[in-house]
C-alpha cells in the first residue's frame, strides 16, 4: 500500500473482530514502530504485547468500571462526537475481545548526561504513529488510547512493567469489523504558515 494512501485512510478503528492476529504480523508492527525517528538514535522505547485473555478480562473489568461513567457523561453535540464516544465505550466494554493490545512504553535515556522527559515522548510517539501506519498497511485496524491512565497501577502489576518505565499509548490491534475510510482533517492552507506565523 502507498504511504499516502495509508495516511489518508488510517482512521481510528474501535470495532475489531476477535480473530487472532498472527505473531509474525505483530512482529512486523513492532519492526515498523522501531523504524521511527528518535533523538540521538537513543531508541528508548519498549513494547508490551498483551494477548492473554485472562489478563485482558481483569484489566477490562477495571477499565469498564472506571471509564464508562465518564464516557457516558461527556457531551455529544455532534454526530461525529457521538460515534467517537460510542466507539470508545465499545472498545472499553470489549477490551478482552480485542485480539492484541500493544503498550508503547519509554525510558528516560537521552541525553545520557541529563535524560529529558521531552526526549522520551519525542521517541515513543513517532514509534506509536509508525505502528498504526504499519497496521494500516497490513490491513489491520488500530486505535490510540490512553486507557492505561485509568488503571496504571493495575497495568503495571499485571504486565510487570518497571516503575521507571513510562506508559505512553495503549493501542488496540485487530482485523476491522468495519471498512477503512478517509480521515477528516483541516485543509493544509488553514495550518500552514510560510516563513512566519
Amino acid at each position: 500500500m502507498d504511504l499516502f494512501e495509508a495516511m489518508e485512510t488510517c482512521r481510528a478503528v474501535r470495532y475489531l473482530k476477535p480473530e487472532p492476529v498472527a505473531e509474525d504480523l505483530i512482529e512486523k508492527l513492532v519492526h515498523g514502530a522501531t523504524r521511527a525517528s528518535n533523538p540521538g538514535n537513543s531508541q528508548g522505547w519498549d513494547f508490551v504485547v498483551l494477548r492473554d485473555r485472562a489478563v485482558k478480562e481483569r484489566l477490562g473489568t477495571i477499565l469498564e468500571e472506571r471509564l464508562t461513567p465518564s464516557i457516558r457523561s461527556m457531551p455529544k453535540p455532534t454526530a461525529v462526537e457521538q460515534r467517537m464516544l460510542d466507539g470508545a465505550h465499545h472498545l472499553v466494554s470489549h477490551f478482552a475481545d480485542v485480539p492484541v493490545w500493544i503498550l508503547v512504553c519509554g525510558r528516560l535515556v537521552y541525553p545520557p548526561q541529563a535524560p529529558s522527559e521531552a526526549m522520551l515522548w519525542s521517541s515513543v510517539y513517532p514509534a506509536a504513529q509508525n505502528l498504526i501506519l504499519t497496521a494500516r498497511g497490513l490491513g489491520l485496524g488500530s486505535t490510540f488510547t490512553t486507557f492505561h491512565g485509568a488503571a496504571e497501577a493495575e497495568f503495571r502489576a499485571e504486565l510487570g512493567i518497571p516503575n521507571d518505565v513510562r506508559l505512553a499509548v495503549t493501542i488496540g490491534i485487530g482485523w476491522p469489523e468495519r471498512g477503512f475510510g478517509p480521515v477528516r482533517r483541516k485543509p493544509v492552507a488553514e495550518v500552514l504558515h510560510w516563513d512566519r506565523w
